[in-house]
């Protein structure tokens, strides 16, 4: 299969949207499988992890292959819960487009706007499928409104629905300017039907929007416009790819995937707008331990350059899932990871449909594929060849803010357990594992209450390591408010001789660092006498700043730059190290440290006659409402809340609206905690 020919897309979209189950129509008119599974019977394709058909909602990203019209599509499938966005954020990283699929009557939701955003940071080209439009209330006009409000994008329909809710026949191409439904046991057979009244007049509007649009993009669809003609289905089309792919527009589809109806006129689009690996930019990254940056273009004949986006583990061992860019990946042979500076070796290499496994002996670019064998590459590394290396950006994840103790039940298997832990922190960057100073607890640590159920139960029913588990809490951070500074000199006895070390560490509030960074500020001799030993001091500095002085909990927003010291005959790393240490610890007091709890951004959908009562409970969870939309019949809240006062919220909220209401809720930043609230729990500290 040539580059040109190749699709590497996902589809993402705000949980409950239709996700898994247009991917599993996508499957099923591709002819990759013969019967349609459902969601609700959690019988469908991607979702086939246990929690994952219990709970009727993806949790892991799952890639599949198909074939249409001749052309390749590599289809992600995403999560759309918040608690599991790293999934999505890793698809994204590695994906060339996407299906951005969105409810008829909703529209735009939190986590459309989170999986949008998430895209754009990637510079990632969109088709927009408005699904679900046979659900009572459904509104195309108003689901392309709130893109276009919310989201600040351009979407340009270019299928519009034939009916609405109840009375959906079908839709609308606006390309051939017919009228489609779906026949057949499963929608299979495209029935064209001639456009007339009402409907006509309607899709004639579409259509010249349409063209106005493209038209506004490209000189020579204008120019035919502006003589008068009608576009080409041809030039129409190389226009509108023109424009997707430079982000200026997003084509928009209709239909309903549960029924069938629309979904092959989006396999249309992702082959005719969306981009081959060819038409992407090409991959920048620097050569290892050096700033100088290097290009790299997909093609085949040049040196190995691949992505390592994810990594996963099971009973039967560890998986890798890998981009490749440029080069070869051959199974039985030796790759580069610059990171680690060492060679991995790949063992085998499959091509990945769900949780099937079908393997191949090499992987070219534009492949996305899955390798046995590598031991220390872990999410972000970069693969290439050790005489031509290359390392491209890595990924960056937001930190976790839910807690949960965790302890074997037998002291027997506390060595499985810590074993199970730390593959499963390997293959999700948004997990952690840490030790509570002050009870001794071991502490998983994850992005909200639904990530923390689906790891214990990986850890007690897929490994079975029978353990007992408290309630979630709030995963606290520190920080400091003003810069300090910190001296020390250590000197350690070791026989007759002493080891000296001297650190001067300056503690720099940054809001933009997530994790505790490093850096140098020294004058050229010095820096030349302590370069033997900036390793250790470097080590000895992120060490200590890693814990906060009020109770442990890990710094955030701090820039941890070595200013000064000395060296003597008698310098040691050891020394140096303790110093560096000590200097952290000294800095402490002086940068008057603050405890910061997560903060959350909310969006709760409640009827009218709720709202009163809605509102009232979120102020008595000191949250901040900052906005109130939505219609006469459904209203929008939207703010941000204290995530240790909406531990339960899910069951509060549908009690207090007959079950109606909805909220989702994703992480926003962390939040300094009120002084007063600090000290009953920690004392006289502030």
């Amino acid at each position: 299969m040539t580059l040109e020919k190749i699709r590497n897309f996902g589809i993402i979209a705000h949980i409950d949207a239709g996700k898994t189950t247009t991917t599993e129509r996508v499957l099923y008119f591709t002819r990759r499988i013969h019967r349609i599974g459902n969601v609700d019977e959690g019988t469908t394709t991607t979702d086939w992890y246990e929690e994952e058909v219990r709970r009727g909602i993806t949790v892991f990203s799952a890639a599949v292959t198909a074939e249409w019209r001749g052309h390749t599509l590599n289809l992600i499938d995403t999560p759309g819960h918040v608690d599991f966005t790293a999934e999505v954020e890793r698809s994204l990283r590695v994906l060339d487009g996407a299906v951005v699929v969105f409810d008829g009557v909703s529209g735009v939701e939190a986590q459309s706007e989170t999986v949008w955003r998430q895209a754009e940071g990637y510079g990632v080209p969109r088709l927009i499928y408005i699904n679900k439009m046979d659900r009572p209330g459904a509104n195309f006009d108003h689901a392309l409104d709130t893109i276009r409000t919310r989201l600040k994008a351009n979407p340009v329909p270019v299928a519009i629905p034939w009916g609405s809710g109840s009375d959906l026949k079908g839709v609308v191409d606006l390309f051939r300017m017919k009228a489609l439904t779906f026949e057949g046991e499963r929608g299979e057979k495209i029935v064209e039907h001639e456009l007339e009244g009402d409907l006509r007049e309607e899709a004639d509007l579409y259509r010249q929007n349409l063209i106005e649009t493209v038209a506004e993009f490209d000189d020579e669809a204008l120019e035919v416009w502006m003589e008068g003609g009608d576009l080409s289905r041809d030039l129409l089309n190389r226009a509108i790819r023109k424009a997707v792919l430079s982000g200026k527009i997003f084509p928009a589809y209709s239909g309903s995937s549960l029924h069938n109806k629309g979904v092959q006129l989006v396999i249309d689009g992702v082959v005719d707008f969306l981009p081959s690996p060819l038409d992407v930019p090409e991959v920048r990254g620097h050569i290892p331990e050096s700033e100088k940056e290097v290009v790299r273009h997909a093609q085949k004949d040049k040196s190995l350059c691949a992505l390592a986006f994810k990594t996963a583990t099971d009973q039967h061992g560890e998986l890798t899932y890998v981009r490749v860019y440029t080069g070869k990946l051959k199974s039985s042979s030796g790759v580069f990871n610059p990171r680690v500076g060492r060679m991995e070796r790949i063992t085998r290499i499959f091509r990945m449909f769900s949780n099937d496994r079908d393997p191949v002996d090499s992987a070219g670019p534009g492949e996305i594929v899955t390798v046995i064998g590598f031991k220390k590459t872990v999410t972000g590394d970069t693969l290439c060849e050790k005489k031509d290396p290359i390392q491209l950006e890595s990924m960056q994840f937001p930190e976790p803010v839910v807690s949960v103790a965790i302890e074997p039940k037998t002291s027997g298997d506390r060595d499985k357990l810590e074993e199970v832990l730390q593959r499963l922190a390997k293959d999700d960057p948004t997990f952690r594992v840490t030790s509570d100073i002050e009870t001794g607890q071991t502490l998983i640590h994850a992005m909200g209450e639904l990530h923390a159920e689906i790891l214990l139960h990986r850890i007690t029913q897929e490994f079975r390591v029978p353990a007992s588990t408290g309630e979630p809490r709030v995963a606290y951070r520190e920080s400091l408010n003003v810069t300090s500074r910190g001296d020390e000199e250590s000197q350690i006895k070791v026989g007759e001789k002493t080891l000296f070390g001297h650190v001067k560490v300056e503690l720099r509030r940054n809001l933009e660092s997530v994790t505790p960074s490093y850096s140098e500020e020294l004058d050229p001799v010095l820096a030349k006498e302590l370069k033997p030993y900036l390793p250790s001091i470097k080590e000895g500095l992120l060490s200590a700043a890693g814990s906060g002085p009020i109770a442990g909990y890990p710094m955030v927003y701090l820039d941890v730059v070595l200013v000064g010291g000395s060296a003597s005959p008698d310098s040691d790393e050891r020394a140096y190290s303790m110093a560096a240490a000590n200097a952290v610890r000294k800095a402490y007091g002086g940068g008057k440290p603050a405890l910061l709890e997560p903060h959350m951004q909310f969006e709760v959908t409640v009827p009218e006659q709720f709202m009163g009562d809605v509102i009232n409970d979120l102020n008595r969870r000191s949250a901040e409402i900052s906005d109130v939309g939505g219609d006469l019949d459904l209203r929008i809240l939207k703010g941000n809340v204290p995530l240790s006062k909406m531990f339960g919220y899910t069951t509060a909220l549908r009690s207090m609206t007959q079950g109606r209401g909805q909220h989702s809720m994703e992480p926003h930043k962390f939040q300094e905690v009120p002084p007063d609230e600090v000290k009953k729990r920690f004392g006289d500290f502030v």
